[in-house]
């Protein structure tokens, strides 16, 4: 990690070195032309660096190579308009679910005890969606260190079943206080019946609401050529819309342009028809539900 206009900035690879803000798709650029100067003034090996646009600006601002990137991105006006305009009935009825369960969602202070339901959470499967979920088996030390970031910017929200932490979301805000991202939003598997992701989100919309925050962000809308899934399906009946936006690439050094000139800036599933994909990610996930079921089986 290096700071670069008082941002923490992620660098990743070994044969191409790609430079991204630590906090990419939640956090942007005031000056990006700053930023670049800053890191050829560094003594970082940078080859490339990418930066997303800032919603919901989506006309190219910069003569940059640009790829096209996206958000799933709900505008907020009042938490009222989102109940009665945004989404529909069945979705209103899952975010009743929580409360008639017995599931209590509120603001909490990032501390001790946080970080502990946090842990548990985490710590309940080792596989979540079909794949390794990657924060299972953290300590609680690096726990409270990794959900500690951004704590000036972050607002967290808590799901209680029984004074127990069954599930939480982070929302990271931007400096400009005009969107808010869903860092993280995980519940406990074992309390699905309950729907406290649901709850979660109906409560991450009014803490957007009540201050003033236009837009909430939950990550990307899809991922590369990835066919229609379940989490798509969540977000857009949760009023989420896919915003195209303009993904910038600067190579820093001769072999960044080289880099970029022979599309090495791409991931590999992006050279790979999505069928053969598609196939791949199915083959993972029956692997990896497998497994489980054999540790549940073994306890």
């Amino acid at each position: 990690m290096i700071r670069i206009c008082g941002k923490e900035i992620r660098i990743t690879g070994s044969l191409i070195r790609v430079a991204a803000l630590d906090a990419d798709t939640y956090d942007y650029f005031q000056d990006p032309q700053l930023a670049i100067h800053e890191l050829r003034e560094s003594k970082a090996r940078v080859d490339l660096f990418t930066f997303m646009q800032r919603p919901p600006e989506t006309k190219p601002k910069f003569q940059f190579f640009t790829v096209q990137d996206n958000l799933a991105v709900l505008s907020v006006s009042t938490f009222d308009h989102w109940w009665t305009k945004q989404v529909d009935t069945k979705t209103r009825n899952m975010v009743r679910k929580p409360e008639k369960k017995g599931v209590a969602i509120r603001e909490v202070p990032f501390d001790d005890a946080l970080v502990q339901g946090i842990w548990e959470v985490y710590n309940e499967s080792p596989v979540r969606q079909g794949k390794p979920f990657a924060h299972f088996g953290k300590d609680v030390a690096t726990v409270h260190r990794e959900a500690g970031t951004f704590l000036e910017q972050s607002i967290f929200i808590g799901a209680f079943f029984e004074d127990r932490l069954i599930g939480f979301v982070k929302l990271l805000c931007d400096e400009t206080r005009t969107q808010a991202g869903l860092l993280h939003i995980v519940s406990m598997m074992s309390h699905r019946d309950k729907a406290p992701t649901n709850g979660l989100l109906a409560h991450a919309v009014r803490a957007c609401a009540d201050r003033g925050i236009p837009y909430l962000v939950y990550s990307r809308f899809s991922e590369g050529n990835k066919e229609r899934d379940s989490l798509m399906d969540f977000k857009e009946n949760n009023g989420f819309k896919r915003v195209d936006l303009p993904r910038y690439f600067v190579p820093l050094t001769p072999w960044g342009k080289v880099a970029l000139h022979l599309g090495l800036h791409k991931r590999w599933t992006d050279h790979v028809p999505e069928a053969v994909v598609s196939r791949l990610r199915q083959l993972r996930n029956a692997r990896h539900n497998r497994k489980l079921q054999s540790m549940s089986e073994a306890v």
